[in-house]
């Protein structure tokens, strides 16, 4: 089961970390990601991070803006999301990969079998 939390109305340059905490034992050797998707459009991945926390990969939207991470001590995954833009508005969603102690970073959101139940960020101009 996973919890995302960390959602906020901002204005643009501002910052947010996202959390997301996880209850399951295998939470330290799947890979996680952040998606995030605005009413009508489809969920839209944002950055993905390896079980070790050893590898990450960002869109290009949110690359040298945004910051994944993990403590696999504390089951929580993290985004720190800087320097926002209106354009990064969305509901934003914490996924957990299927396989165990892969380097493969998934982006599309079907190969996500976990989901979060989504935390809202809104950025203003």
């Amino acid at each position: 089961q996973l919890q995302a939390s960390g959602e906020g109305l901002v204005q643009a340059g501002d910052y947010l970390r996202l959390s997301c905490a996880g209850s399951g034992r295998s939470f330290g050797i799947r890979n996680m990601g952040w998606f995030r998707q605005v009413p009508g459009k489809e969920r839209e991945f944002v950055s993905a991070i390896t079980w070790s926390g050893g590898s990450t990969t960002y869109t290009d939207s949110v690359k040298g803006r945004f910051a994944i991470s993990r403590d696999n001590a504390k089951k929580t995954l993290y985004l720190q999301m800087n320097s926002l833009k209106p354009e990064d508005t969305a509901v934003y969603y914490c996924a957990a990969g299927g396989q165990f102690y892969t380097s493969n970073l998934e982006v599309a959101p079907g190969t996500y079998p976990f989901w979060g139940q989504g935390t809202e960020v809104t950025v203003s101009s």
